[in-house]
C-alpha cells in the first residue's frame, strides 16, 4: 500500500484560497502531504494536509482523504481545499465513497475487511458491512448500492447502502483494486492487477459478462463522459490503455509518468480530458480523450496516488 520510500513529509503552506470551478480536479499527494488543485492544464493551487493521504473522494461541496496510517480521515472544503477537520477511524481506512450531499462518507477498513457508513460530521460510524479480505476502492451509485474491490478474494463485493447489508458477491480477476461506474451505470468495470485484466459486470444482473485484457497491472479506471471508452492505468508499464466500450477491444495505447495509479476524467465533447495520477514521477499526466494524446505533464508534491473531481452542485 505504500510507495518504498519515506511517508513522512513536511506539511506545506497553502498556496491560494481561491475557489474551484465546477469540473475541478484534486490530486491527493502522498509522500508530500498535499492536496493540489487542477484548473484545465495547469496546477492552479495547493494545501497542506494530515501525511500521508491514501485516496480522495469528493461530495456535497467536501473532500474526503484517507490515512490508512493515520487512522483518519480528513474532511476539506472542496472550493479551497482549506482542511476542516479530522474524523478519527479505528481501522485501516483505504478506499473512500462520499453520498451526492456529503453528509456521509462510506470507508473500506483495509485490514478489517469491512465497509463503514460514517458521519461525515462527527465521524460516527452509523453502520458497517462485511467484504472479503483487503477491500480497497468503492463506489456508490444512484441507486445507493455500494461496489467494493475485494483485492485477495477475487471479487466484488455489493452492499445495500441504506441497511448496510452485503447483498452480492461477484467473481472477478485476481487482485482487483479499482473500479468505475459508466455514466448510465449499467455496466462497473473492475482492473485487475495480477492478472492484468478488466472484468466487465451487468449492474441489473450483477453478473460478469466480460473479462477482457487491459495491459500491465491495471490499478485505476475510468470512463470518457459519452460511456464509448473505458481507460485503465498500467502502473507496470507506464501507459494508459483505451478500450470500447462496444467491441471491448484496445484501441490505444498512451504512454505516461511512471506508476500510474489514479485516473479521473473531466469535461464533455472535445473538451474532454482525462487526469492520471503518476505516483512515482510526481506529476499529474493530461490526455486529450478526442486525440488520444497527452498534452501536459503537471509537477505536483511526491507521491500522488489519488484524483477527485469536485462538480457542481457537490457530486
Amino acid at each position: 500500500m505504500s510507495r518504498p520510500a519515506p511517508l513522512l513529509a513536511a506539511l506545506l503552506l497553502a498556496l491560494s484560497g481561491a475557489p474551484a470551478l465546477a469540473g475541478t480536479v484534486w490530486v491527493a499527494s502522498q509522500q508530500g502531504a498535499r492536496l493540489s488543485r487542477i484548473e484545465a492544464s495547469a496546477v492552479a493551487d495547493a494545501t497542506a494536509v494530515p501525511a500521508a493521504p491514501a485516496t480522495v473522494a469528493a461530495g456535497g461541496g467536501w473532500l474526503f482523504l484517507s490515512h490508512p496510517d493515520g487512522h483518519a480521515i480528513t474532511v476539506a472544503e472542496a472550493a479551497t481545499g482549506k482542511v476542516l477537520r479530522r474524523l478519527p477511524y479505528a481501522g485501516q481506512v483505504f478506499g473512500l465513497a462520499a453520498s451526492a450531499d456529503g453528509r456521509t462518507v462510506f470507508a473500506t477498513d483495509w485490514s478489517g475487511h469491512r465497509v463503514d457508513r460514517i458521519s461525515a460530521q462527527d465521524g460516527r460510524v452509523e453502520g458497517s458491512a462485511a467484504t472479503g479480505r483487503d477491500p480497497a476502492h468503492l463506489v456508490l451509485d444512484r441507486a445507493g448500492r455500494l461496489f467494493v474491490a475485494d483485492r485477495e478474494s477475487r471479487q466484488v463485493s455489493v452492499i445495500d447502502a441504506a441497511g448496510m447489508e452485503r447483498i452480492a458477491t461477484i467473481p472477478v480477476g485476481e487482485a482487483p483494486f479499482a473500479l468505475a461506474l459508466d455514466p448510465a451505470e449499467t455496466r462497473l468495470y473492475v482492473g485487475n492487477v495480477r492478472s492484468n485484466d478488466l472484468t466487465v459486470i451487468d449492474t441489473a444482473s450483477l453478473k460478469p459478462v466480460a473479462t477482457v485484457p487491459a495491459g500491465a497491472m491495471p490499478y485505476g479506471v475510468a470512463v470518457s463522459p459519452d460511456g464509448a471508452r473505458v481507460l485503465v492505468t498500467n502502473q507496470g508499464a507506464g501507459t494508459v490503455t483505451v478500450l470500447d466500450t462496444q467491441t471491448l477491444k484496445i484501441t490505444a495505447m498512451i504512454g505516461v509518468g511512471r506508476y500510474p495509479e489514479g485516473i479521473a476524467v473531466v469535461g464533455e465533447g472535445g473538451a474532454a480530458r482525462a487526469y492520471v495520477a503518476n505516483w512515482f514521477s510526481d506529476d499529474v499526466s493530461v490526455i486529450d480523450l478526442q486525440n488520444l494524446e497527452v498534452v501536459a505533464r503537471l509537477p505536483v508534491a511526491e507521491g500522488p496516488r489519488s484524483l477527485a473531481v469536485a462538480r457542481e452542485g457537490g457530486r
